[in-house]
């Protein structure tokens, strides 16, 4: 994986920039598309390429061990064979999803005993094994196997959580190192950055992540229970250390002002499952704000779901037709808001990278958060 920094505003530390993989260039910023299950939920593969426009997608380690399973992966010649997607894929290490099953796992020095939310079955996951999992999945970008610490975790445990994540990181990048793609394509490895909302810790790990020399590096552990004024500040304190000629990953984050606020602090990548889950509840998120499609305001609106989103509003769709759908509990209703949502995301870092280039960013990001943050 290489990583070209193409231009840097004047006014913030925002980026545009180019990743290139064996499996095609990503522009950043970037939004990669939650793919748990290898599936985008309810969304074509060919609508993510040409509706919405996603240049790489997301797919979680966790999941995907327990199903398909990694026999089915490795004969099917990994995840872009079984999926069909041809474009980069980014697995994320499983250490999230562990860290919601809380009542079913048990945080050891050897790694992660967990039980399958499916099954009751036992398994484990270890710096290592991790690794080979992601080997047999295929994807482009792997993730080291991390403790994700609540927002609210006591010092004493975020520091203790965050020291054996470095001593996992050391052991994963050791096995990373001794062990080759299966596919013939090349994969590369991103450490994590953790140590909760304490500014000391964070700064710790930030160098810790920054001395291993990868060629690129993720920031975890934020969005999970911390106030957003925090989650920026903590940003702002690992990026002042993660090198700047590496692309930086935001992991789950998350509302629209979110990643503008982050991508103004010098974030490249991102993902949540929020533009999805959302929308299959009814929430749109829009240029002008944010509309709950249930609401009876809606019934006999005709406009277009989004009127400014031109370039990624199919304006066949009235709000008062999307508003039917869902009270009708019609699927369709969840498959046009996730379409919709996910093509507005990847519109907004295409429009930020736009901003950046043309050195307007900082205007234009101040203008959009006001306009995001309106519940219409």
């Amino acid at each position: 994986m290489k990583f070209e920094l193409q231009h840097t505003d004047t006014k913030s530390n925002a980026r545009a920039g180019k990743i290139t993989t064996d499996h095609g260039e990503i522009l950043t910023p970037i939004f990669m598309p939650v793919g748990t299950l290898g599936s985008v939920k309810g969304v074509h593969q060919r609508e993510l390429k040409d509706d919405i426009k996603a240049q790489i997608i997301l797919g979680n380690t966790y999941h995907l061990y327990l199903r398909p399973g990694l026999d089915i992966l490795e004969k099917a010649g990994g995840l872009h064979k079984f999926n069909g997607w041809d474009k980069p894929i980014l697995t994320d290490s499983g250490g999230f999803q562990v860290f919601s099953l809380s009542d079913n796992r048990k945080l050891t020095e050897e790694g992660c005993i967990f039980r399958s939310h499916i099954d009751g079955s036992k398994h484990i996951f270890t710096p290592e094994n991790v690794v080979d999992t992601q080997r047999i999945i295929g994807a482009d970008i792997i993730m080291a196997l991390d403790e994700c610490t609540p927002g609210t975790a006591e010092y004493k445990y975020a520091k203790k959580s965050m020291e054996m994540t470095h001593r996992w990181l050391d052991r994963g990048l050791k096995h990373f190192d001794e062990t080759e793609p299966k596919y013939g394509y090349t994969q590369t490895f991103f450490p994590i950055v953790q140590g909760c909302t304490y500014k000391d810790l964070r700064q710790q790990s930030a160098e810790f992540i920054a001395s291993k020399g990868r060629e690129g590096n993720a920031i975890g552990g934020l969005a999970v229970g911390e106030p957003a004024e925090v989650m920026y500040e903590m940003i702002e304190v690992v990026n002042e250390i993660l090198p700047k000629d590496k692309p930086r990953y935001l992991m789950g984050v998350g509302t629209p002002v979110n990643i503008l606020e982050a991508i103004e602090r010098g974030v490249d990548m991102f993902d949540c499952v929020m533009p999805t889950r959302n929308g299959r509840n009814g929430m749109l998120f829009t240029q002008n704000g944010i509309m709950n499609m249930r609401n009876k305001k809606w019934a006999d609106d005709f406009s277009p779901i989004d009127p400014d989103g031109t370039s990624y509003v199919d304006h066949a769709y009235t709000k008062a037709y999307l508003r039917h759908l869902f009270i009708a509990e019609e699927l369709l209703a969840m498959q046009i808001a996730s379409i919709h949502n996910l093509a507005f995301y990847l519109w907004l870092v295409t429009e930020a990278r736009k901003q950046i280039i043309a050195g307007t960013f900082a205007e234009w990001k101040r203008s959009m958060v006001v306009k995001l943050s309106t519940r219409l």
